[in-house]
């Protein structure tokens, strides 16, 4: 949540200050980054540290899971 808080600051700025070139945008994105970890640090909170909200290792057997289905049977994907 934070990179995309960070993420929304660089689109608002962006605008705002009518950037126009990658270097100006990309720039202004690692600044965001750094000020909302900053920020976070200075509250007590470590997002390394944070527990992630739904394990990797299922959400990848999941997917897994998912594509064997839809190579099975790529007609029932129809008319999702």
């Amino acid at each position: 949540m934070a990179k995309d808080f960070a993420t929304e600051i660089t689109i608002h700025n962006a605008r705002e200050k009518n950037m126009d070139c990658e270097k100006q945008i990309s720039g202004e994105h690692v600044t965001n980054n750094r000020a909302v970890r900053q920020t976070l640090l200075n509250r007590g909170i470590r997002p390394e540290s944070l527990t992630p909200a739904e394990d990797v290792k299922k959400v990848e057997r999941r997917l897994a899971s998912t594509e064997k289905q839809a190579l099975k049977n790529p007609d029932g994907l129809e008319g999702k």
